[in-house]
């Protein structure tokens, strides 16, 4: 499909600027909380990866992210919009010549909550199933309105002025957009769909606690059987092994940034039994804990500790 002179104009001034925003590999923090720049310099091979609620506008670059038996394609000319928070695993295609470049924008979900209430005073969507995960079209107005948040966030005085009402206004436009409908019913957290949501936002805020699915499933107002069918409908795995992907990529996390043994690492989040966070963790990872962290660390030895962070995040 080729792409008309004033699409490649805005996608050329996207990579622009996000080459200047995010110098480094991995994520950059931006003048605004919660809108974070992504850049691998290197394709990636399929890694496990946990995303919270979050906007993701690929300006240069493809990723793929895999759920279940779904591939999620965000690319130049694809967004990705997440409206509960999901382990996955993505892979990259980047290049030092062409790296992947990428803004995240996380969803503050009280305040898309009230534009999807506000939004339904005027207009009825149309009847869609929730989802927790989209990819769809980026198209000319929303990829203008990115690069205007972009140019925000090269001064402190825009963005704190004119950024959270950019944001607000790409928010509107993905909810009113082709799968608006379907993301609409997911962020009204109603029925089913709402109660596993909130049993997710337990487990991400919780994971260091014991967790057990009787007490989620009580908690969520369901049987046991039914809290299992509609969380795998909602996250395509188990809630003992969504539980776990948490745990596991949170002290991945630990280990490299905090320097913190396996042992600590796993009492941390939760883990009762070290010899089992072993197991389990290089199951997830494909490494040994202490595998993991030594090759983090060598790949990223000449980052300081908030790049280094940044860069653990998009691996």
């Amino acid at each position: 499909m080729q792409t008309s002179s004033p699409e490649l104009s805005r996608q050329s001034e996207m990579v622009s600027l996000i080459r200047q925003l995010a110098p480094h590999e991995g994520y950059t923090r931006s003048l605004l909380d919660g809108v974070r720049l992504m850049r691998a310099n290197r394709p990636l091979d399929r890694t496990p990866v946990l995303y919270e609620p979050s906007i993701v506008i690929v300006c240069q670059g493809h990723k793929r992210g895999y759920l279940a038996d779904r591939v999620y394609h965000y690319d130049a000319q694809h967004y990705l919009v997440l409206s509960v928070p999901l382990p996955f695993s993505s892979e990259t295609d980047a290049s030092p010549e062409e790296p992947l470049l990428a803004v995240s924008i996380r969803l503050d979900l009280m305040a898309v909550a009230d534009l999807v209430l506000e939004l339904d005073k005027h207009s009825a969507p149309a009847p869609a199933a929730p989802a927790g995960i989209v990819s769809t079209p980026l198209n000319a107005t929303l990829a203008d309105a990115t690069v205007r948040l972009l140019r925000t966030l090269r001064s402190p005085l825009e963005s704190s002025m004119l950024g959270p009402s950019i944001i607000r206004e790409l928010c509107f436009h993905i909810l009113m957009g082709e799968q608006g409908g379907a993301i609409r019913a997911a962020l009204a957290y109603q029925g089913n769909f709402g109660r596993i949501a909130r049993a997710l936002q337990r487990i991400h805020s919780d994971y260091s606690q014991p967790l057990d699915v009787s007490g989620l499933a009580r908690e969520a107002g369901l049987s046991v059987s039914a809290f299992h069918a509609h969380f795998r409908a909602v996250a395509a795995t188990s809630p003992i092994q969504y539980i776990k992907s948490v745990r596991l990529h949170q002290a991945r996390l630990m280990l490299i940034r905090d320097n913190l043994t396996a042992a600590g690492a796993a009492s941390r989040v939760g883990y009762e039994s070290p010899s089992q966070f072993n197991r389990e963790f290089k199951r997830l990872f494909g490494r040994s804990p202490g595998e993991e962290t030594r090759e983090m660390r060598s790949a990223f030895a000449l980052m300081e500790p908030p790049q280094l962070e940044q860069a653990i995040a998009t691996h």
